[in-house]
């Protein structure tokens, strides 16, 4: 029985089925860094993800979508869930497939419990970005919750800048529509140098983090109106979502979706689209360079993350080392140094 909270009932869909090989050799298409432990927190990246939403949504409703390869590490990793909160894609179809298969699910076990549409809202978020002010992300969470379902609206975190980035992309709010929430003026991809340092000038641009927050019923209606055709292959088989007939049927109508991004075929076509702006420490950990920025240093800033290493005259590197031998630096700096099963990586940090 879904469980609910103030009359609310609250998911979270985790979405953990990239492949990304930026950080090879440690992260591989075979385990990719979702599943890696890059921090040496001693979890990895869907675990603290998982264990983060869990604090606000109950496990029985945090949902998480990936690939069909990974299904047994999400298991061994999550064990707090059922395996029909897994839901596994047959192939790759970018962010918008992930989440109209989530939602049609949730649709499903909606309807199947007699629960009214109006009362649930959902979270959508990567299961591989770091998140260090836990207590702030989950305020902004209730005020984003909070909203979603009082609102007709599709709503999305914003992240206060911190330096001009060009590899993320970027919200520029509007009008405020309450006081720490704003409709959305405009999105704009991964700018250049010069745009990206306008944008931290001008104070009212913030990252786009990829976290969504909106109500079953705003989101429905969403890709009703703008991908209705996606829409349109999970809901023909309602029926048989959320009992033993999903994998098949999944199996079977999954290749048929259109690969779309959710930013591009929902976000930036809506009118209801808002911002709520956040800093809580927030990072993608999409290059060794911030995870050198994030990990404890010892006293000539040699950052280690795992494994036997020894360091002469060093400073300002980054080891991580799971190879089971020891790495051993002498006079080198800024350097990246990766010994894995899979590889070796030597290079400078930029």
């Amino acid at each position: 029985m879904l469980k609910q909270k103030n009359g609310a009932i609250l998911f979270g869909i985790i979405m953990a089925g990239g492949g990304g090989t930026r950080l090879w050799p440690y992260s591989t298409d075979e385990k990719p860094k979702q599943f890696l432990d890059l921090l040496g927190t001693g979890k990895s990246l869907l675990q603290d993800t998982f264990l983060r939403l869990n604090k606000l949504i109950p496990a029985e409703q945090i949902l998480i979508v990936t690939n069909e390869r990974y299904r047994e590490l999400v298991m061994e990793q999550i064990p707090q869930i059922a395996s029909s909160q897994i839901l596994c894609e047959p192939m790759r179809r970018n962010t918008a497939p992930c989440i109209a298969y989530a939602v049609a699910h949730i649709m499903a076990q909606a309807k199947q419990e007699g629960c009214n549409a109006e009362d649930i809202a959902m979270v959508v978020a990567p299961s591989d970005h770091y998140i260090q002010n836990e207590d702030g992300f989950l305020q902004k969470l209730q005020t984003g919750f909070d909203f979603v379902l009082t609102h007709d609206s599709l709503l999305t975190l914003g992240i206060q800048p911190t330096h001009p980035h060009t590899g993320y992309g970027y919200i520029q709010k509007d009008v405020a529509q309450e006081k720490e929430i704003f409709k959305v003026k405009k999105f704009t991809e991964k700018p250049n140098k010069e745009v990206a340092e306008q944008f931290l000038q001008d104070g009212n641009y913030f990252w786009n983090a990829g976290i969504f927050l909106w109500s079953l019923t705003s989101v429905k209606n969403a890709f009703q109106t703008h991908l209705p055709k996606l829409l349109s292959v999970f809901e023909d088989g309602l029926d048989k979502l959320n009992t033993a007939k999903e994998p098949a049927f999944i199996a079977n109508v999954f290749p048929t979706c259109e690969s779309i991004s959710i930013d591009y075929g929902l976000l930036e076509k809506a009118a209801n689209v808002y911002v709520l702006p956040a800093s809580f420490g927030w990072n993608d950990l999409g290059a060794w360079e911030a995870i050198y920025e994030l990990s404890k240093k010892d006293e000539h800033a040699n950052a280690t993350i795992n494994g036997d290493v020894e360091y002469k005259d060093c400073s300002e590197n980054l080891v991580l080392n799971t190879s089971g031998e020891k790495v051993r630096l002498e006079n080198l700096h800024h350097t990246l140094v990766v010994h894995t099963k899979d590889g070796i990586l030597v290079r400078l940090l930029n």
